[in-house]
């Protein structure tokens, strides 16, 4: 099962939505222990970082994300829900986040329309089984005011160009991350979960 956080807010029936139409059952659970037993896991997230961080140590969903990205368990995290896996965040005057992975995040610079609202291209920076059957500079659909900095520069598996140069996925082990949303972005973004699922099932294969 494909558990999809319920932590209050987030695109929830659009993620939904999508992984039905890939053929594979999930569920929409706000509870620690469905998410726990799941195969795979999807953080949606729109809105703002510091209700999101709320919302998430209300409901025990912070220590939930913790242990399934330390334990290395198939996660792939969205907007917002990529940007609160880093230290901190600039959004709102400063925020600390679930700092799981160091870095920053920070404001889109001046000389561009903010929010960074629509389609862009993302130039893949590695090679990795999450672009299987993606072409290199393939349009995804952003809504944004906000990007992620690493420190560990090796993360950065893509980059999108508004204003600057920006990290709009990443991945690390078992855990996928990305600023666009894929189940916005039509079959290029339904490839992108295809993959992430299939990757969370080998996974899953290998340790059985």
């Amino acid at each position: 099962m494909i558990a999809i956080i319920d932590y209050g807010a987030g695109n929830l029936r659009s993620v939904a939505n999508a992984i039905t139409k890939l053929g594979y059952q999930s569920r929409v659970t706000g509870n620690p222990g469905d998410v726990l037993d799941a195969s795979a896991v999807i953080f949606p997230g729109v809105g703002a970082a510091a209700d999101t961080m709320c919302n998430l140590r209300e409901t025990g969903m912070a220590d939930v994300v913790r242990q399934l990205i330390l334990e290395e368990r198939p996660f792939f995290a969205i907007c917002v829900g990529m940007q609160v896996l880093f230290t901190d965040t600039e959004e709102g005057g400063g925020h600390e986040c679930l700092d799981i992975i160091p870095g920053q995040v920070k404001k889109l610079p001046r000389g561009q329309k903010i929010p960074h609202m629509g389609w862009n291209q993302v130039k893949q920076k590695i090679s990795h089984p999450i672009f299987d059957g993606i072409p290199d500079k393939s349009n995804f659909y952003f809504v944004h005011s906000y990007y992620v900095v690493p420190d560990d520069e090796a993360l950065v598996a893509g980059e999108t160009e508004y204003g600057t140069s920006f990290c709009s996925i990443i991945t690390q082990g078992n855990l996928v991350a990305t600023q666009f949303h894929p189940e916005k972005s039509g079959k290029v973004g339904l490839k992108l979960y295809d993959n992430f699922i299939k990757l969370a099932l080998a996974a899953r294969a290998t340790k059985e």
